[in-house]
């Protein structure tokens, strides 16, 4: 026993790849990110000014919006675009489990209640054909979450919030780039929210975070709240957070926007890898791989594969040196911190099936063929050992 596990230690520490390499990123840019963090540093100048305000005017034709606006985080953009439509206690907001603590969290924050609906099973983003049934005269927004880089399928979406005249915030913090029908994910609603946390697809060196809209008046809202409510200094027109962009994180991501479609590329390429080396390998009956919709830009920040017996298909992963990760192992629904709501196991089967079965593979575009090729040895070495 004490040998197979020192054999099992040694195995696992030969890692033969990253889950994500932000080295290799940073190589390929070193000279250009330097230069950058250099300028701010002469400047001396660290909270908003002229990097903040020229990274919102450069991000713009990205995410298809007149108004966008650094913040401290993903997190606080979800936030903010709820405290610029007043969200508070007694009011209720629709979103789905199969997502990041912050989507549920930051209606929570403002006393709201979230509204859970289940996830389309293909995509894992909300299932428009739920949502007419959940609204109630206390709905007051939809966060339908673009999940893993794939847009959720906000035609119908917009149509019911339409009908029912109730804003839609995007959850775009892993999906910058990504488009629906054409048109960029954070233009497509009332807000865009997106997240610059460095795992994501355009990472700052921290935390960092954008909000969108295309209302000028949402807009002039927005742009008091971030920076405590204040249209001049020590006047507070309304109550605000500080929720600031550092010219640093902003220096960073103006030299990372300028590789975002390279990347995005790259990305792509390796999911259609991925699928070409899974039927090779005549995995198609044992591995579900990410939907790709025709009419969607999927921008790959996570690769989700769906496969039984997932949890031993990770460890036999992990003890040839290729790591993933479980992105969600649990549904926001029948976590502890929102026992109050009152879901029960089962309320919200595909959600609950999906964080039993997902299971997220190296996509970073860094990867080479040989890696790709570990990767999918690996998996059919897994599955053919039955």
């Amino acid at each position: 026993m004490q040998v197979e596990t020192a054999t099992k230690s040694t195995v696992a520490a030969k890692q033969a790849l990253p889950f994500l390499d932000l080295k290799a990123q940073f190589a390929s840019i070193r000279g250009e990110v330097m230069a950058a963090v250099t300028r701010v540093m002469e400047s001396q100048g660290f909270i908003m000014g002229p990097e903040v305000a020229a990274l919102e005017e450069e991000i713009k034709p990205l995410v298809g919006c007149n108004y966008v606006f650094g913040c401290a985080s993903g997190s606080d953009a979800l936030m903010l675009a709820l405290m610029a439509l007043g969200v508070g206690p007694g009011d209720e907001v629709i979103t789905v489990p199969f997502t990041f603590v912050a989507t549920a969290g930051s209606v929570a924050r403002l006393h709201a209640r979230p509204v859970f609906i289940d996830i389309d099973p293909a995509t894992y983003n909300l299932d428009p054909a739920q949502l007419e049934q959940a609204i109630t005269p206390r709905t007051k927004a939809i966060i339908p979450v673009h999940l893993f880089g794939l847009a959720a399928d906000m035609g119908p979406i917009m149509e019911v919030a339409g009908r029912h005249s109730i804003p839609v915030i995007e959850d775009a913090a892993q999906a910058i780039g990504a488009r629906y029908k054409g048109k960029p994910v954070g233009g497509l609603g009332t807000f865009g929210c997106f997240s610059f946390f460095p795992s994501k697809n355009l990472g700052g060196a921290g935390d960092g975070g954008l909000v969108t809209t295309n209302d000028p008046i949402l807009g002039a809202k927005l742009k008091l709240i971030r920076v405590h409510g204040s249209r001049s200094k020590y006047e507070y027109d309304i109550i605000g957070v500080n929720s600031r962009l550092d010219a640093l994180q902003a220096a960073i991501l103006r030299v990372k926007l300028k590789h975002l479609d390279a990347w995005a590329a790259g990305r792509q390429r390796n999911a259609d890898r991925y699928r070409h080396l899974f039927v090779e390998r005549n995995l198609t009956k044992q591995i579900t791989v990410p939907s790709a919709p025709t009419d969607c830009v999927h921008v790959y920040n996570q690769f989700t594969i769906r496969v039984q017996r997932r949890d031993e298909l990770k460890e036999y992963l992990k003890q040839h040196g290729i790591p993933s990760e479980i992105y969600y192992p649990f549904s926001l629904h029948l976590q502890p911190a929102f026992a109050y709501l009152g879901y029960q196991p089962g309320s919200l089967p595909h959600s609950e099936l999906a964080s039993t079965e997902v299971l997220s593979l190296p996509i970073y575009p860094e990867l080479s063929e040989a890696q790709l090729n570990l990767v999918a040895d690996a998996i059919a070495a897994f599955c053919g050992a039955k």
